[in-house]
């Protein structure tokens, strides 16, 4: 266990950690790490500290939210983890920007497992053909470049849609919300490698499965309009991202798995 290595990766995805880990101070974590009986403990003492740095014992209601997050993330890190090891799939700046992403869908892994404990769920298997939907998607780069896009879209709006359900847990929505601002930003870089503004119009693009957009082109909120005399109806659907339920997120991730 690279102990330096998991610390950076959850200061990429919460800055706060170590404010709310006032029990342990790195310097003094590093110290306990550093002897042998403490480094054989280390993902125990980790996952303790984590624990209650989030305010652990953890609610069900948020355990599934967590686990809902950690196999969206799962489907994340693997399919940059196989992208980045493909010969010859991603060049110049395409592979810096998927570098950056896959560094923070580990991330985004190695803090939700550390929160969840045993009570994480395992990773599963995955077809990133989508049952043949999507032939060799890491031999052609478009279509891992429209894979892309569908997933940390999708992100975007799971995140979303189950922030209502961790109100009464604000250092876990904190997190969360966190790692929805950075999988917005993963999403508005992946459609302009597309050749597509960062933002959604309507509720379509190209060669992405339909349901990935499905209702976000409302107009509507808090039933308030949101349109504008003069601006198209279309603009106005670019300054909103609508929120999936589960079961609509699962209906878009379940071809993908083996």
């Amino acid at each position: 266990m690279n102990l330096q290595n998991i610390l950076s990766e959850l200061e990429q995805v919460d800055g706060d950690v170590y404010d709310r880990l006032k029990h342990v101070s790195r310097r003094h974590m590093f110290s306990l790490f550093s002897r042998k009986a403490a480094a054989v403990a280390a993902p125990t003492v980790l996952a303790s500290a984590l624990n209650k740095a989030y305010g652990q014992s953890l609610d069900p209601v948020v355990v599934d939210v967590l686990n809902f997050a950690l196999t969206l993330e799962y489907l994340e890190s693997e399919f940059y983890n196989v992208g980045m090891d493909t010969p010859n799939l991603l060049t110049g700046t395409p592979r810096t920007v998927f570098a950056q992403i896959q560094k923070h869908e580990n991330a985004h892994v190695n803090l939700l497992k550390s929160v969840l404990g045993g009570q994480a769920v395992e990773k599963p298997r995955f077809d990133y053909t989508a049952k043949g939907m999507f032939p060799n998607p890491f031999g052609n780069y478009e279509v891992f470049l429209t894979l892309s896009q569908a997933f940390e879209d999708t992100g975007v709006r799971a995140y979303k849609g189950q922030a209502p359900r961790l109100i009464n847990n604000d250092p876990i929505l904190t997190t969360a919300l966190q790692i929805h601002s950075v999988e917005a930003r993963h999403a508005a870089r992946v459609r302009e490698l597309r050749g597509q503004k960062g933002w959604i119009t309507g509720n379509m693009s190209p060669g992405v499965p339909s349901a990935v957009y499905a209702g976000d082109e409302a107009i509507r909120h808090l039933e308030i309009p949101s349109t504008i005399e003069g601006v198209p109806i279309e603009n106005s659907t670019e300054a909103w991202d609508e929120p999936l339920s589960k079961e609509d997120v699962l209906k878009i991730v379940m071809p993908f798995l083996a």
